[in-house]
């Protein structure tokens, strides 16, 4: 009976994580790209001399964090939910290429957060170098680096969940197509970053509405 139990938790558990961090994330993801409308190899830096625009960046720098989290707690989930008949190998690509996208979101979030720290301290007088390099180094972490890890968990995730039947074939064809715009479209079309945290939306809602769907069968007494 608690096997059974914890078997209705863990989708529960997968599903609500990642809803919260795919809404978590793509909130941060807007907000940086509307107060850094500019691309990697842009040397503006009106950003930064821009108090509200400051403002709206430091709110997403505090949503990523608990976005990170959110995320581990969705991969332990679904590991969780895969049990012992997941592959090793695509299990490791799994775990690693989700801990690698925690990392560089993470590196992107410090980033961004010591500019605003420069910005602050210089005072718009300063030169726009600093904020330039901070600016190019903060989309590549975000765009190039840590969305194609995002992509790599895509890819392993949906080969997974379409190989054990947790997942179906639509699904795993979206999350096909996800890693293809993550691996060849970030970086270059401005907000492609979205399609990581839509997928794992769907992914979360198609996860939590399954296994409420998946009801215990009453035990009838001997």
């Amino acid at each position: 009976m608690e096997k059974r139990r914890q078997a209705l938790r863990t989708p529960r558990a997968a599903g609500l994580a990642g809803i919260v961090f795919a809404l978590l994330l793509a909130a941060a993801i807007v907000l940086i790209r509307l107060a850094m409308p500019g691309e990697p190899g842009d040397e503006s830096s009106e950003w930064l001399t821009d108090s509200s625009r400051r403002r709206t960046v430091q709110t997403a720098l505090n949503l990523i964090p608990f976005a990170g989290i959110f995320f581990l707690w969705f991969m332990g989930a679904v590991r969780a939910r895969i049990g012992k008949a997941e592959d090793q190998f695509i299990a490791t690509v799994f775990l690693g290429s989700g801990l690698i996208f925690v990392a560089t979101l993470f590196g992107a979030a410090a980033a961004a957060g010591s500019l605003l720290v420069m910005a602050g301290s210089s005072g718009p007088g300063s030169g726009p170098a600093p904020g330039s390099f901070g600016q190019h180094f903060t989309y590549s972490l975000l765009t190039t680096y840590s969305m194609r890890m995002a992509a790599v968990f895509t890819f392993s995730t949906s080969s997974i969940g379409h190989r054990l039947g947790v997942l179906p074939r639509w699904l795993a064809a979206l999350g096909g197509l996800v890693t293809l715009v993550l691996l060849l479209m970030s970086g270059s079309v401005a907000w492609s970053e979205l399609a990581f945290p839509l997928w794992a939306l769907v992914v979360s809602i198609h996860i939590l509405v399954a296994g409420s769907r998946a009801r215990p069968t009453p035990s009838v007494p001997s």
